[in-house]
């Protein structure tokens, strides 16, 4: 196993150990800059809006400021690629409306 590898499994075995979306919250909050939880919660918003809605990815970096080069990457894994991440979240939580904080 590569160093890379060890280093995913660590964080995502930590990941699973938090019981509520607070606890999720601060342990984000700890570990990640606000830039990257911004690009974070740009992404899952990305993947939201691309689900959810036949905006084109012009409109939706008009409406989220992200640029349509993430929105085709956020595309590219919630249609193509094998790991589907996105995917298992999204029809976990159901499509509620985005909100905005």
């Amino acid at each position: 196993m590569t160093q890379t590898k060890r280093d995913i499994n660590g964080l995502t075995e930590a990941l699973s150990q938090l019981e509520t979306t607070e606890e999720m919250r601060r342990f984000l909050v700890d570990l990640c800059t606000p830039a990257e939880l911004r690009a974070l919660s740009e992404r899952w918003q990305v993947a939201r809006l691309l689900d959810s809605t036949d905006l084109s990815y012009r409109d939706i970096s008009a409406q989220t400021g992200v640029s349509t080069t993430t929105i085709g990457r956020v595309a590219r894994f919630l249609k193509d690629e094998p790991h589907q991440g996105y995917r298992i979240v999204l029809d976990r939580i159901g499509q509620d409306p985005i909100k905005e904080h």
